[in-house]
């Protein structure tokens, strides 16, 4: 069996809780965790922590990918903007894969255009934004719909790192 692999964007200013809980998180669950940059090099965290990347998004190829996790910050107004996330995130949903995003995150969900209809939440500053998508906005902890699965805030890190994995772990 091929261990399962997930995808985590990450650019300068994400948010350190947002990218660090769920890379830990589903690397204790037997998830091998591939960390990308719009240029391959590492980042620091809003709060200045290095993320260690493995590879730069043009070089990912979404084929080798179980799911995308988009962790929150300023970073995804910047991976928003990297089409090849965006044909990832893409990828991902068409085939019924993890896709996931907590805080900010949502953002580059919208710029892949696949919230429409979808129940989705995230910080307050992108309700606006994942509505204007079409997206049906939740006040929740977590919110899951099929094969996506969002989140508000770093206190809620707990409940979306048990819907990752148990999304991972389904049937």
């Amino acid at each position: 069996m091929t261990p399962t692999r997930i995808l985590i964007p990450v650019a300068d200013a994400y948010e350190d809780l947002e990218a660090w809980y769920p890379r830990l998180r589903l690397e204790a669950a037997g998830v091998h965790v591939v960390v990308a940059s719009p240029d391959g090099k590492g980042c620091r965290g809003k709060h200045g922590y290095p993320m260690d990347v493995h590879a730069a998004l043009g070089a990912v190829d979404p084929r080798e990918l179980d799911g995308v996790v988009v962790p929150g910050g300023w970073a995804p107004d910047v991976l928003r903007r990297h089409g090849q996330l965006l044909e990832v995130v893409r990828d991902m949903d068409a085939r019924g894969k993890l896709v996931a995003a907590i805080c900010h995150g949502p953002w580059v969900l919208v710029s892949a255009r696949i919230l429409k209809g979808r129940r989705v939440t995230g910080s307050a500053g992108v309700r606006d934004d994942v509505e204007n998508a079409g997206a049906l906005w939740r006040d929740d902890p977590v919110v899951v719909d099929g094969n996506l699965v969002t989140s508000r805030r770093p206190p809620d890190l707990p409940a979306f790192g048990e819907a990752l994995v148990k999304f991972l772990h389904r049937g």
